[in-house]
């Protein structure tokens, strides 16, 4: 399969120019927009036009700035500093985040506080801290979908093949051709119902693989309120990927 490239777009419109990361896809077969924490984004087919690429953007410049500032990150979010006091939000939940040195990293969970342990000398402590961060709630939410796993896939009659977490710049869930699940790791951030919810509309797709109303229906039998559950990500999900970029860093995220 030919890669991938990656590079910038900018439009000149009449509210001020937009730039945007431009993907040209061997397979895309129309020009794309998309808008998550990392910025806006150009799905770009081989052998489009510049022009053609300018007038498409321009068609749908009001709702790409719409987008743009509805995930920019709030005025006033902390960035996340080594030693200093902070929050870790955890299903729905904040818990304490506190510091100390010792002769090892290590991370110490109480009931309503995480501590990080980083060495007096470490060369690059933010680094470590984000990677210790990112293991913990990594681990927190395979946990949380093993326990969903154990429920849902009896009343579906069906099973992944896998399950991956990581960070995903734009989706919560997937499903791949092979039957393994990925969920998006900010989703260990999010109540546990949302999580749930991701987790079943995933599953519904191991019997229909479309959003058809018969999916719906399917997702609706494994949660009954998943309406509930979507709602929430549409009105807090931009500002649950921001807190996770905070606090492991973005250079990891996938599509």
């Amino acid at each position: 399969m030919a890669a991938m490239l990656q590079d910038w777009f900018e439009v000149d419109t009449d509210e001020g120019p937009l730039r945007l990361r431009r993907t040209v896809h061997p397979r895309a077969r129309r020009l794309r927009l998309s808008v998550d924490a990392g910025g806006a984004r150009l799905t770009w087919p081989p052998g489009t036009q510049p022009a053609q690429a300018q007038r498409f953007v321009r068609q749908h410049a009001a709702w790409l700035r719409r987008k743009i500032d509805e995930l920019a990150p709030p005025q006033g979010l902390r960035t996340l500093r080594v030693g200093q006091p902070d929050q870790l939000p955890l299903r729905g939940q904040s818990l304490h985040l506190r510091w100390r040195e010792g002769h090892f990293p290590a991370l110490l969970q109480g009931q309503d506080s995480v501590q990080l342990q980083l060495p007096a000398h470490s060369a690059r402590p933010l680094l470590l801290a984000q990677r210790m961060l990112r293991g913990f709630l990594e681990a927190e939410l395979r946990h949380d979908a093993a326990r969903t796993l154990n429920r849902l896939v009896p009343r579906l009659g069906l099973a992944p093949s896998g399950l991956r977490v990581r960070p995903l710049k734009s989706l919560w869930g997937s499903l791949d051709t092979h039957d393994a699940i990925t969920l998006d790791l900010a989703l260990a951030l999010a109540p546990p119902a949302v999580a749930h919810y991701v987790l079943a509309h995933e599953l519904a797709h191991l019997r229909v693989r479309n959003h058809s109303p018969r999916f719906w229906a399917q997702v609706r039998v494994l949660d009954a309120d998943f309406e509930t559950q979507r709602a929430w990500l549409r009105n807090h999900g931009a500002l649950l990927k921001i807190e996770l970029l905070r606090l492991i860093g973005g250079s990891a995220m996938h599509a």
